[in-house]
């Protein structure tokens, strides 16, 4: 079976204090995810991890943010919506992204008086230059004086402890909720890189879906987001597993329970898996040779919320004839490498835009 790495990100060194004020200020490191946002306090560690979406009034302003928000959505009235700001692991909504910015910002300030100085914010290797300022702007409206941006390859590489200014080529799949990001990393630069706009939300699209075409019955996001964690696979297991789903009867419109086995939830994820499968395939047709020999010997990393269905680092080896390792904590490498940046930024000044 393939192994999860143990070996724990390596200490980052402390920035220097810049000043007689610096006591002022709040510096943090985001990783704002189309499923959930993390937060990184400098000199504190992670200090917030909540999904993703807001939750406003009929004027368009926040009424809960997060695990509130999360609480409600799809549970609301008129008077009140739930939006989530990103899709596909960018902005969609650029009110409701700093909106959500701003609360998440301020439950992780405990002093009334600080301002964030700086802030660097992860994004998605793949997006266009018109999303990038769309992120950077956001920052700032929410109140940066300096934002950088670094690529979500490269933060999760960096959160599990590799150096990425060696020169030895580390392949790393990201499994986010909107995106998978797929980079070949070599002396502090992405030598290649493939984003694939499908990730988490697209599986639970899939379950969704199947409920609906097989069982003429329709679940909500979250019972399928559960449904995924709980039976999910991406080959056979074991031991096949059985979960009850509750949902409302589209023939009759009553409420219905339907119970389904982890080989049908594999069936209605097969299509989305392998194409995550099949990008991983095309990267590593696109590496340089001396770097596909670095990848042989140090194998490729997985690392997101989707590294962690059930046997998909199984799948991957047996596609690629490749070591593949899930990463220590896979939902926190992004946003533990995004702080070690924000710690220290001259190190890794490379790596941010």
């Amino acid at each position: 079976m393939p192994q999860t790495t143990t070996a724990s990100p390596k200490k980052t060194r402390q920035n220097k204090p810049n000043g007689l004020f610096d006591w002022l200020y709040t510096d943090i490191a985001i990783d704002l995810g189309t499923a959930n946002t993390l937060i990184y306090a400098r000199g504190e560690g992670i200090v917030l991890n909540e999904p993703s979406i807001v939750a406003l009034n009929r004027q368009n302003q926040a009424v809960a943010i997060g695990h509130e928000a999360r609480l409600m959505h799809e549970k609301t009235h008129k008077e009140i919506r739930t939006v989530r700001p990103l899709r596909d692991g960018v902005i969609a909504d650029f009110e409701v992204a700093e909106q959500m910015i701003r609360g998440m910002i301020k439950k992780v300030k405990t002093k009334w008086y600080s301002t964030t100085r700086k802030m660097v914010v992860c994004v998605p290797s793949g997006i266009t230059e018109v999303e990038r300022r769309a992120v950077r702007d956001s920052a700032e409206h929410a109140g940066a004086k300096e934002v950088y941006l670094v690529d979500e390859p490269m933060a999760a590489a960096i959160g599990i402890g590799l150096d990425v200014h060696e020169p030895v080529g580390n392949m790393i799949v990201d499994i986010g909720g909107g995106t998978t990001e797929i980079a070949v990393i070599a002396l502090s630069g992405i030598v290649y890189a493939q984003s694939v706009r499908l990730g988490g939300d697209e599986l639970n699209e899939d379950i969704i879906n199947y409920f609906r075409r097989n069982h003429n019955l329709l679940i909500g996001e979250r019972t399928a987001e559960y449904i995924k964690c709980a039976v999910g696979s991406a080959t056979t297991l074991d031991e096949e597993l059985e979960i009850t789903a509750k949902g409302r009867d589209l023939v009759n419109g009553a409420p219905r329970t339907r119970t389904v086995t982890s080989k049908d939830v594999r069936e209605a994820l097969t299509e989305s898996v392998n194409t995550i499968v099949e990008s991983v395939t095309k990267s590593l047709e696109q590496t340089p040779p001396e770097l596909s020999a670095d990848i042989l010997d140090r194998g490729i990393m997985l690392t997101g919320g989707g590294a962690l269905l059930k046997n998909l680092d199984k799948l991957i080896m047996e596609t690629t004839d490749l070591p593949v390792h899930i990463a220590e904590d896979p939902l926190t490498a992004v946003v533990r490498g995004t702080g070690a940046i924000l710690e220290d930024l001259n190190h890794f000044k490379s790596v941010v835009s």
